[in-house]
């Protein structure tokens, strides 16, 4: 469910006054309201505090917030685009894919609200649409159907934002209080599984070491690469 619309205000009537700062002004400071306090913290009302301005002459910009969402996530993507440039370069496409996934995987996990308005409206994300491309252009490279590029780059898509988002969901509060740390967290999780009925849990009693010292990031990349290596056979590399 998209986020309520904030409604501008009524503007008074005669000539209007044109903004003082720009549309990189506004963007920078929404994205440092995002990453310090999350979504909810991005208010006209807080945005217009760190401007130093009037709410506003913020519409000047935006229809509203989630236009405002939409092009935030779109200026983060700008740095992610310009990192990405020379990673498109690679004499293997499959790697170029595989670096550009995972330059897009860091943005999306340290930042946890980009993954939910990631090209979310190609019309104001143009960067997203860039990025996109970039991958896909990767898939052009290989002997695969259109189809299957689109298949392809959608499936690496998912994954990373989806993966990304997820693991970059705040903590528990216990651990953000300092409780308790990560380890004695997942330390429950590892005890109730090795308490399971190993005859009709298998699987968990196996993996349960390895859950128990598992990196994320680690764990990111392995998938990753499952998903590559089923890719570099239906492309025939």
């Amino acid at each position: 469910m998209a986020p309520a619309r904030e409604r501008p205000p009524a503007r008074p009537a005669g000539p209007r006054r044109r903004a003082s700062h720009s549309m990189e002004a506004v963007l920078t400071e929404a994205v440092a309201l995002l990453d310090e306090s999350g979504e909810s913290a991005l208010t006209f009302r807080a945005l217009a505090g760190r401007l130093r301005t009037g709410v506003g002459s913020i519409y000047w910009y935006v229809s509203g917030k989630d236009e405002l969402l939409d092009r935030a996530a779109d200026h983060v993507l700008a740095d992610v685009l310009a990192d990405t440039e020379q990673l498109a370069a690679q004499d293997d496409p499959i790697d170029g894919i595989r670096a550009i996934a995972i330059t897009l995987f860091d943005a999306v996990a340290d930042r946890p609200w980009l993954g939910g308005y990631f090209m979310r409206d190609t019309g104001v994300q143009p960067n997203g649409l860039r990025l996109y491309e970039r991958l896909g252009q990767q898939a052009l490279r290989l002997d695969l159907t259109a189809r299957q590029r689109f298949h392809a780059v959608s499936a690496v898509l998912g994954y990373v934002v989806g993966i990304a988002a997820d693991l970059g969901q705040q903590p528990p509060q216990e651990i953000l209080d300092g409780e308790v740390d990560r380890d004695e967290y997942l330390g429950r999780f590892v005890a109730q599984w090795r308490a399971l009925d190993p005859v009709e849990f298998p699987f968990l009693h196996e993996i349960t070491d390895e859950f128990e010292g598992h990196d994320d990031a680690e764990q990111f990349v392995a998938g990753l690469d499952l998903l590559l290596a089923g890719l570099r056979l239906q492309a025939g590399r």
